[in-house]
């Protein structure tokens, strides 16, 4: 009997309509922010959410679309997960919204928020689940990240770098020897009160209070060490590679968290990797979370940039502090 694996079968990405360049920010704040954001982050642009948007409104296409990559109908999915810490609502879950939306009733359905490494964390979630059940054929993985509602606009380190947007993967069951090959979480909760939106929850109820200190913006509180990501992500890798028995340079493509492009390119220095081992989107999209590394999977397979057993590493980082790395075989020709 073929041993079963789960693989990605189909992706989708969207993004809102409204185009925001590095030209509103340096008109905002009256200064040169995009100098900045280009030579230091990558980032040349974003799109925000419209007034009356939600996050639910984001998924439901990129669904769409990877669900006709996949040659699935809402009717072959098992399992809705959605990563995000920009959910709808704090309850239910927005993967119910979403679930509701895609007409997909024959599917469960519940939310993941390990913050920015929430997407890997749920893709892991996946394979784990079509592994242990044969029940589940087809999962539906979502990233998605509405944080332009969470923005503090006084702030414009923040407010320039941030963005909206989500990326759908379907992982189906497969016996063809392809797919995810080993996985890695990591977790520093130390860090818990260094970044996030800390008002709305029973920690910190919305109050007048907590809105006149801005508790329900995003708030970088404390500095994170610059090297975290830059130490742990090799580390990661290094681990994943020797269970899977191979080498840095047999890697084919990286999809890492894409919030700083000076760290991607010190974590593949340090792999003795080039950078172009990282396919990176923020240029096109800016820092969209938990939704960037489906986001920058769906984006390398419009550009035909994965082939059909390419080895491919994703490595998520979030705040709290989590850490999520995943190693695959692709399944198919982009």
């Amino acid at each position: 009997m073929n041993q079963v694996h789960a693989h990605i079968s189909g992706v989708g990405h969207h993004v809102p309509s409204r185009l925001v360049t590095n030209q509103y920010f340096n008109d905002l704040y009256q200064k040169d922010i995009d100098t900045f954001l280009k030579e230091r982050r990558n980032i040349h642009q974003r799109y925000f959410m419209e007034e009356g948007e939600c996050t639910s409104d984001l998924i439901v296409p990129a669904c769409q679309r990877a669900l006709v990559m996949a040659g699935k109908t809402v009717d072959d999915i098992d399992l809705i997960v959605v990563a995000t810490d920009t959910p709808d609502y704090i309850s239910p879950s927005t993967a119910a919204v979403v679930q509701h939306k895609l007409k997909a009733t024959k599917a469960g359905c519940f939310d993941v928020n390990s913050a920015c490494a929430g997407f890997v964390t749920a893709l892991d979630m996946a394979n784990k689940y079509i592994a242990a059940d044969a029940s589940y054929h087809n999962i539906l993985v979502v990233g998605a990240y509405g944080m332009s509602r969470y923005l503090d606009f006084d702030d414009y380190k923040i407010a320039s770098m941030f963005a909206d947007g989500a990326g759908a993967c379907v992982v189906s069951r497969t016996t063809e020897g392809h797919g995810f090959l080993a996985s890695e979480l990591y977790a520093d909760g130390q860090y818990h009160d260094y970044m996030g939106i800390y008002a709305g929850g029973t920690s910190q109820p919305l109050s007048q209070a907590s809105l006149d200190n801005k508790a329900h913006l995003l708030n970088f509180a404390k500095k994170i060490p610059v090297e975290t990501n830059a130490v742990h992500w090799p580390r990661l890798t290094h681990s994943i590679l020797d269970r899977i028995q191979k080498k840095p340079k047999d890697i084919d493509t990286f999809f890492l968290t894409q919030l700083n492009i000076d760290t991607i390119n010190a974590a593949l220095t340090s792999l003795e990797l080039p950078k172009e081992k990282s396919h990176n989107v923020m240029d096109q999209f800016g820092y969209t979370g938990s939704a960037c590394i489906p986001m920058a999977i769906s984006d390398a397979v419009a550009k035909k940039k994965l082939k059909k057993g390419d080895l491919i590493f994703m490595l998520g980082s979030g705040g709290g502090m989590s850490m999520a790395a995943l190693a695959m075989t692709w399944g198919f020709d982009s």
